[in-house]
């Protein structure tokens, strides 16, 4: 018996689909599965408390405008790559390697010196292995909601 084309197609679409199933990045050549983090609350809380963030996982801040950010580390016990894309999506500052810090209020702050409306964050050593530059490009994938 011979199987129409489209039978042998649906089931590797399908699967295709079940595996970028949620909201991704696309950084130095290499996609990430995000987190959205687009209201103050979500970007307040980031990635605190957390233990750990799987590989190949990240958390994306989507600011309401384009003007310099500054990030801190406050309750947040992992290690991460910070980094700062304007509104066309190029990469304009970084901070790599930021270590975790529990000092509350007194943990310091890391500007992007430039205006970014998205901030990426990453496990730290991803910019590094990626070896990313400023004016790199972010592609942003299926389920990032479009800037305001």
């Amino acid at each position: 018996m011979r199987l129409p084309p489209w039978s042998v197609l649906a089931p590797a679409l399908l699967l295709s689909a079940c595996a970028n199933g949620g909201p991704w990045v696309e950084v130095g050549g290499e996609r990430f599965t995000v987190e959205i983090a687009d209201d103050d609350a979500e970007r307040a809380r980031g990635l605190m408390f957390r233990d750990e963030l799987a590989a190949g996982t990240g958390m994306l801040f989507i600011h309401d405008a384009e003007e310099p950010q500054a990030y801190w580390m406050k309750n947040t016990r992992i290690p991460l790559d910070i980094l700062y894309f304007d509104d066309a999506r190029k990469l304009v500052a970084q901070q790599r390697n930021v270590p975790p810090c529990s000092g509350g209020d007194s943990c310091p702050s890391y500007p992007s010196d430039q205006p970014a409306r998205y901030v990426l964050e990453l496990n730290a050593g991803e910019a590094e292995r990626l070896k990313l530059r400023d004016g790199a490009e972010m592609e942003l994938g299926k389920g990032i909601p479009p800037v305001r």
